[in-house]
């Protein structure tokens, strides 16, 4: 049995379930998000207690069962609480500033990059090197927050770029002088 998918998952109050097939909707207080589970696993949901299930022990069932109970849950979490993710900016005349919903980013190019929200994801501002994605989709921030991050990653002589917040920056020593 999969230690991750063997566990239930226990609905909090007001974060209503619909299980239809192999399609599970998650609605609560801050949205809706909706996924659906991959054929041989069954998922169930009784006296608020949504608990996955596989048919048999072959390799495939084995994977997708851990997985399948995982994103259930990363939908329940990201209705009740949402996920964030935060990004800081190192560099001398590197900063971030909010245009509307929109992010605008000086990186050292000889141009300002504009970043874009997808659809269910928000940026906020903190001074001029920092900032953070959040959302309801797990999956989702993480990407927006990696799109980002790739702007600029962090180079390993000064570690300048856009890194995540507590991220360690391998560094490297430069060439010897004279």
């Amino acid at each position: 049995m999969s230690r991750i998918g063997k566990n239930p998952i226990s609905v909090p109050n007001g974060v209503e379930v619909k299980i239809d097939g192999q399609d599970v909707a998650v609605k609560g207080p801050k949205g809706e998000l909706s996924v659906t589970i991959a054929e041989p696993i069954t998922v169930s949901l009784d006296e608020g207690v949504v608990t996955v299930a596989r048919p048999n022990e072959e390799r495939e069932s084995r994977s997708l069962h851990g997985l399948s109970r995982t994103m259930i849950n990363n939908m329940i979490v990201g209705v009740t609480e949402g996920y964030s993710k935060a990004l800081e900016i190192v560099g001398t005349g590197y900063r971030v500033q909010a245009k509307g919903s929109n992010l605008e980013f000086a990186l050292g190019y000889s141009h300002s990059i504009t970043v874009e929200p997808a659809e269910g994801i928000s940026f906020t501002v903190d001074g001029q090197t920092k900032l953070a994605v959040h959302g309801i989709d797990k999956q989702l921030v993480g990407e927006t927050a990696a799109n980002i991050r790739k702007l600029r990653k962090p180079e390993p002589y000064k570690g300048k770029g856009v890194r995540y917040v507590g991220e360690n920056v391998r560094r490297k020593v430069g060439k010897a002088g004279k």
